[in-house]
């Protein structure tokens, strides 16, 4: 069998793979779009944006090195065409530059620029991700893209400062001042210390420079970690926090993610882990991604199963029934990325195969009616 012919076999056997993943069991349809290999046993911390032409420009993190937070890994994108059914090749736009490695990626119009027809932004796009050098030295770096997500400018220090700054995926935000905010969890140490307090960097630059806020935001025990911020009707902004209490906290700025004021607990029950907080477009209302089972002997206080939503109509105050996304129990599922196209939410996120100890990056849409509606009964 001459080589194109093997390459067209195994060409069609990838993409009946991938439509197979698309018309598997959950809600809307899902696709493992970093699947989990030998060679990368971990494909993790994600973002996705909307191009101006309508395509779904995914970024994840690649481990080489193993599964932990410190191995070699880089940076690849995908494109899909289509929705999110089928992507292209994975592509390389960030190599491995840290002592350890680069990780957890976000993505983010720089400006508010619209297309002609208003459906989508148009403005710059920010790649925001970490460098990971050491326990005392990690940093938030940013590239920026004129044209696309085509090429990428030189890389721009957002952390310019010493310590161990830890930006989740997918986490930066543009107020509707145009202000860019970069939460961060900060400690001198995470070895010696690994005692965390939340603050955001501020650019009103459209990226070009950046400065720590003045104050931050902490909590019990180990404190506040992997913030998420989210602007408010009024105006203010609101930090959520993943803590050890078995609740997340959050925190409120009156001054565009400045200063704070103290944090309390928020929202459902939920263990050591991330959460993501969004508002839906077409709504106005907050959807809270998160795992909602706690356990205060477990690891983390809790397995990250299910994966579930819920649904806030008052900024917070008071949380729908939750719906489950994802409910394996073998499984875990963490560090979700969330956009809106099209009246469908638009998720990435891990899964980790507890039994194989592998991790995989997946691609899930689902239409925005799904979360109100009830449970079906058993």
């Amino acid at each position: 069998m001459r080589a194109f012919e093997r390459w067209l076999i195994r060409s069609a056997f990838a993409c009946a793979l991938l439509t197979l993943h698309a018309f598997a069991q959950g809600p809307g349809f899902h696709v493992d779009v970093f699947p989990d290999s030998e060679t990368y046993p971990r494909n993790s911390e994600g973002s996705i944006i909307e191009l101006t032409d309508g395509r779904l420009y995914l970024v994840g993190t690649r481990f080489y090195g193993g599964l932990a937070d410190e191995a070699a890994a880089n940076i690849v994108s995908r494109i899909s065409s289509d929705g999110g059914s089928t992507w292209s090749e994975p592509v390389v736009i960030q190599e491995n530059v840290g002592t350890q490695n680069v990780m957890s990626a976000s993505l983010q119009r720089l400006t508010a620029e619209r297309t002609p027809d208003g459906k989508r932004g148009a403005g710059p796009i920010g790649l925001f991700y970490l460098v990971t050098n050491s326990e005392v030295d990690l940093k938030v770096y940013l590239r920026t893209s004129t044209d696309e997500a085509k090429t990428w400018s030189e890389p721009l220090c957002v952390t310019n400062r010493p310590g161990y700054h830890v930006m989740n995926n997918d986490r930066v935000v543009r107020l509707s001042t145009g202000r860019l905010l970069c939460p961060v969890a900060w400690t001198s140490d995470s070895g010696k210390v690994n005692h965390y307090t939340s603050l955001c960097f501020i650019s009103d630059d459209q990226g070009r420079t950046w400065t720590a806020g003045t104050g931050s935001v902490d909590a019990p025990k180990r404190g506040a970690m992997e913030p998420e911020v989210i602007e408010r009707k009024d105006g203010s902004v609101l930090m959520l926090i993943r803590t050890q209490t078995g609740r997340n906290y959050a925190a409120v700025s009156q001054d565009g993610g400045d200063s704070w004021g103290g944090a309390e607990p928020f929202g459902p029950a939920a263990p050591e882990a991330p959460s993501t907080l969004r508002r839906i477009p077409s709504t106005g209302d907050w959807l809270l991604i998160f795992n909602p089972v706690t356990d205060a002997n477990a690891d983390h206080g809790g397995q990250r199963t299910p994966l579930s939503s819920a649904i806030s109509k008052d900024e917070g105050k008071t949380w729908s029934t939750t719906r489950d996304i994802e409910t394996r129990a073998d499984q875990a599922f963490a560090y979700t990325s969330l956009i809106f196209a099209n009246d469908r939410a638009l998720m990435s996120y891990y899964v980790h195969d507890t039994n194989a100890k592998r991790i995989a990056t997946r691609f899930r849409s689902i239409p925005v009616s799904w979360f109100y509606e009830e449970e079906p009964n058993p």
